[in-house]
């Protein structure tokens, strides 16, 4: 599944990552082709997904930040992929990662490279094979996106703090395959 997620983001290399229902709504007319759901509830996850689904495109469901799903328990993987329409997850939680792939989820592994110990324990994970791409944060790090790429060929996502065409370009020089943003701007 890595590759063809790599093909799609290669393809599609600007993401919209979403918060609330309205950035939802304005998101689906725009040309992105995939959508982060970062912000969402047990009650309102399979709408959005449908919505997403219906208008052509991938979704990503950022599990950790679902209100009323505990995402430390397999259960809730299990949930999403019953009654969504979710392409994929994103997580912070290597063992979660792990159980999401082998129920068929792609996997996008977010990191928050804060210091040299996160980059080291973020390097060791991109050996595991339940990794489909890797979103890293901020992802106005040049430096760090180019030692990444070139030690692993896991897709790189470059997010946060995404806020314009010259980060953009800075962040697919450097290696990565694809941004996400809020920034509707950029998209269109």
């Amino acid at each position: 599944m890595s590759s063809n997620l790599e093909k799609i983001l290669i393809k599609n290399n600007k993401i919209l990552a979403v918060k609330n229902k309205e950035s939802l709504e304005k998101a689906l007319e725009t040309k992105a082709k995939i959508i982060f759901l970062l912000n969402s509830n047990i009650c309102s996850i399979e709408e959005s997904t449908r919505e997403i689904k219906a208008c052509g495109k991938m979704s990503f469901i950022h599990l950790d930040m679902i209100d009323g799903l505990n995402s430390k328990d397999n259960s809730a993987l299990d949930f999403l992929k019953e009654n969504t329409y979710a392409d994929g997850i994103i997580t912070t939680k290597s063992q979660v990662a792990k159980y999401a792939k082998k129920i068929g989820f792609s996997v996008i592994l977010r990191c928050f490279l804060i210091d040299s110990l996160s980059l080291t324990t973020t390097l060791k994970l991109l050996r595991e094979p339940y990794i489909d791409a890797i979103e890293i944060l901020p992802g106005v790090m040049a430096k760090i996106i180019e030692k990444i790429s070139k030690e692993s060929s896991i897709p790189i996502i470059a997010g946060g703090l995404i806020s314009d065409e010259e980060d953009v370009e800075i962040a697919l020089k450097s290696g990565a395959v694809a941004i996400s943003t809020t920034k509707l701007n950029i998209i269109d």
